[in-house]
């Protein structure tokens, strides 16, 4: 298995790795609260488009260009916020937001799941939808400041190396293990500023 993740680190084409890099980049500074990991996240995803419809990946393709137009909406956002002096503050989401976003996303995940096992359209049709659809939903939790997408992009991320590993794309377990490691550490920084502002704030 070593040897398999070293000769898939390999095997990366510079531009995976300039995308991977960028992505990292992007979580680092939304960790920071930084607007400027959108324009991160636009082109990592831009490149990771490219790379997956080449690759006959569409869904993927797909996802990722779904993450463009989100980065377009979050750079938009925060910085429509920072110059109005209005700036988007980080928000708690209470329990019942949370049982709705988890149930709502696990109902589509199934769904999902169900049409592409049915249509033999993936190796692992329960945790690729999961992941996707979870992927999808979230994006939006982190452009509109929601503390807890951090903790989701915990459990995708770590469930994206469980699907990687399984279906081995070995180089790819290491990316999305350094993801989940980045995600631990702008969810706490994110609760550290949550708690320095003014009047936070329960949806």
């Amino acid at each position: 298995m070593i040897d398999a993740m070293i000769n898939g680190l390999l095997a990366l084409s510079g531009w995976e790795v300039f995308a991977a890099l960028l992505g990292m980049a992007y979580v680092i500074l939304a960790a920071r609260e930084s607007q400027w990991c959108w324009p991160m996240a636009f082109i990592s995803t831009l490149i990771y488009t490219v790379l997956f419809w080449e690759g006959q990946l569409p869904m993927q393709a797909l996802l990722n260009f779904y993450y463009m137009g989100m980065a377009v909406y979050g750079f938009v956002l925060w910085r429509r916020h920072q110059q109005n002096n209005d700036e988007l503050v980080i928000h708690n989401w209470s329990f019942n937001a949370n049982l709705l976003f988890v149930v709502s996303g696990t109902i589509i995940s199934l769904l999902l799941a169900y049409y592409l096992d049915k249509n033999e359209a993936s190796q692992r049709p329960y945790l690729d939808a999961s992941i996707t659809v979870f992927s999808v939903m979230n994006t939006w939790l982190m452009a509109r400041k929601v503390l807890q997408n951090w903790f989701y992009w915990i459990i995708i991320d770590a469930a994206s190396v469980a699907l990687y590993f399984q279906t081995g794309y070995y180089a790819t377990v290491v990316l999305f293990s350094i993801y989940t490691v980045l995600a631990m550490i702008g969810f706490a920084n994110w609760i550290k500023l949550y708690h320095k502002q003014p009047i936070p704030r329960t949806h």
